[in-house]
């Protein structure tokens, strides 16, 4: 079953959703452990450079971001941590979740139109594609 879980944050809907069917899936195992990753994209990182002086509301702003995730493990007493990394978040979770020992990765489809898809890529196929366990993809 399932006692290390790793779901990748952005702050979307979907990722909350996400959230959601990893406390289905917590709930299933005495002891499951669920662990938050949210990357700062290099873009959003640079951004910050130029507004150094604002890096408290910056930090703000990111945990509000997963805050409803956060809110969601404590209330349904899920253990829970988590983990934000610099990066370039197809690269950055998938090399999280391969060197560590988690059972499932889970995180939300973006919900890119054909053509955006074409274009813009996936976060969530291209995560897909580069992990070694299983990964649910929700939306």
């Amino acid at each position: 079953m399932y006692r290390s879980i790793l779901i990748a944050a952005d702050g979307s809907e979907n990722s909350f959703r996400a959230a959601k069917e990893a406390v289905k899936l917590a709930s299933l195992v005495k002891g499951a452990e669920v662990t938050i990753i949210y990357v700062i994209d290099h873009n959003e990182a640079g951004n910050e450079e130029i507004h150094r002086h604002a890096s408290a509301e910056i930090e703000m702003s990111r945990q509000k971001k997963i805050l409803p995730i956060i809110e969601l493990l404590e209330k349904e007493m899920v253990f829970h941590k988590v983990e934000m990394i610099y990066g370039v978040p197809v690269h950055v979770i998938a090399e999280y979740a391969n060197d560590r020992n988690f059972d499932i990765l889970i995180m939300g489809k973006r919900g890119l139109n054909p053509m955006q898809e074409m274009v813009l890529g996936s976060v969530s196929r291209s995560v897909l594609n580069k992990v070694d366990m299983p990964v649910l993809i929700v939306k």
